[in-house]
């Protein structure tokens, strides 16, 4: 069931998109189709993409892209120079919020220059109600509004937009189904996300995502290793499985293929380095380590966001584990390789933690020392239940208390980062250094970013690179004669 407000507009409704029935999720290959006369729409034009927040977001972008080059668009770099301008959007924060609605001022001064460019936002913020009815009131000059369901599906969108030179919407409040066969065109030769899974069910009670992403639906297994093995024979080395939780793979599938099974056999096709985010602990299973140990091609990086140290924080959340079952699974991970990378992300400033609430978690920050952290002030999301939640700790302990974690934070990242100095280590090469063309750039197996001092021949290559130098978010490193 969608939200409607006139027969040209599909609105979202997030009373809607919360619901979560026992329908069979459906797997359309089919869906996506270019009619003949859309396929030349787009010649002689530039579009532009802005992609904003996680990897499913660039991701998608890269989707975006194929669509419109199969409409026959070019890509550009630079705004001012694009017929087409999307913004691909992420609705996890307000910081993310606030930057898309100042770029779109930006998009109006230059639609007033050009007024046949086409403008648009699509992604999770454009799945918010109350975005939508901002977009509605204050930027009805805006073109197209497509959300996170019915991405192939852009061609039509856009070709109404045109016809009827007015604002199109199309964006669906439902639970999902997968949709295969879009076509995807990649940011990288060597590296590619693969989306294993979509939305999820979980219901944190700050996270906006089971509203914008739908409920948990997974790809079958088939269709993942088709595409893996695809990716082999064009000459991939890495691929890194998506999902918004990614470890709880296959639980709505009626089989026993769980996450663990699917990293053995993503595996064996022999791709040389595999990665997976974001985990949620609660999903994270002792099989899934036994794999991950026996799979030399399973790199020992992994994401396990902690969200907090507080018991009552991890209560109020919705996070369904506690401090202490956490840091037995991190001890877990951790005993069984030993080499592991392990970063995570901290939310601070939920609402009503208190000093002692903070305390713990700087405790699971000193047990853990973690190798990074993405770090944030919580940011109250419209629709979701942490956002009616009574707060009373002002903004300046909020900053306070980010300040001493982030210190906290870089100190055990910069420890993990020297003790890999004088180290040979593998480093997959993926292009030159943005701030020194003189080196190159890649990231070693436990995700750590390095400049190396090597011939360009390498680029592509997964090469040993001995450290020579390490900074807090950076490593410097050469090759050996």
């Amino acid at each position: 069931m969608m939200s409607e407000r006139s027969d040209k507009m599909i609105t979202p409704n997030l009373i809607e998109a919360k619901k979560r029935t026992n329908n069979d999720v459906l797997i359309k290959t089919n869906e996506y189709i270019v009619k003949e006369n859309l396929k030349q729409l787009g010649f002689n034009k530039k579009y532009f993409i802005k992609t904003y927040g996680c990897q499913m977001n660039e991701h998608d972008s890269e989707n975006i892209k194929a669509i419109l080059e199969d409409m026959s668009y070019t890509k550009c770099d630079n705004m001012e120079d694009a017929d087409l301008i999307l913004l691909n959007t992420c609705a996890i924060r307000e910081n993310a919020h606030n930057k898309v609605f100042g770029m779109i001022g930006r998009i109006k001064h230059l639609k007033e220059t050009k007024p046949h460019i086409i403008a648009g936002i699509c992604g999770c913020m454009a799945q918010e109600e109350s975005v939508v009815n901002e977009i509605l009131s204050k930027y009805k000059w805006l073109d197209i509004v497509f959300g996170t369901h019915n991405i192939h599906n852009l061609p039509n969108i856009l070709n109404n937009a045109i016809e009827k030179q007015e604002l199109e919407i199309e964006v669906y409040s439902i639970e999902g189904d997968v949709i295969e066969n879009i076509p995807v065109k990649r940011d990288s030769k060597y590296k590619a996300w693969i989306n294993i899974m979509y939305g999820c069910d979980k219901f944190c009670t700050y996270c906006i995502v089971p509203y914008t992403r739908g409920k948990q639906r997974s790809r079958t297994k088939e269709f993942i290793l088709d595409e893996i093995n695809q990716l082999i024979s064009d000459g991939y080395k890495e691929v890194t499985l998506l999902g918004q939780n990614v470890n709880a793979y296959g639980k709505d599938l009626n089989d026993n293929y769980r996450m663990e099974n699917l990293l053995a056999d993503v595996a064996k096709t022999k791709i040389e380095r595999i990665r997976f985010v974001t985990s949620h602990p609660w999903d994270f299973t002792d099989e899934m380590i036994k794999v991950i140990k026996e799979n030399k091609n399973i790199m020992p990086y992994i994401h396990l966001p902690l969200q907090s140290g507080s018991n009552n924080i991890l209560k109020l959340m919705g996070r369904r584990y506690t401090k202490e079952s956490y840091l037995t699974l991190y001890n877990k991970i951790k005993e069984a390789l030993p080499y592991s990378s392990i970063t995570t992300d901290i939310i601070v400033g939920f609402p009503n933690e208190t000093e002692e609430d903070f305390n713990e978690t700087l405790d699971v920050v000193n047990k853990c020392k973690f190798d990074s952290a993405f770090t944030f002030i919580f940011s109250p999301r419209n629709g979701t239940p942490a956002a009616k939640m009574e707060d009373n700790v002002s903004l300046e302990e909020k900053n306070k208390r980010l300040q001493i974690l982030n210190k906290l934070i870089n100190k055990y990242t910069l420890e993990a980062n020297e003790s890999y100095l004088n180290k040979k280590v593998p480093v997959l090469i993926e292009d030159y250094s943005e701030k020194n063309k003189d080196y190159l750039i890649g990231y070693t197996d436990t995700m750590k970013l390095v400049n190396v001092d090597a011939h360009p021949d390498n680029i592509g290559k997964i090469i040993n690179v001995t450290i020579t130098d390490v900074k807090t978010w950076s490593m410097n490193g050469k090759i050996e004669n």
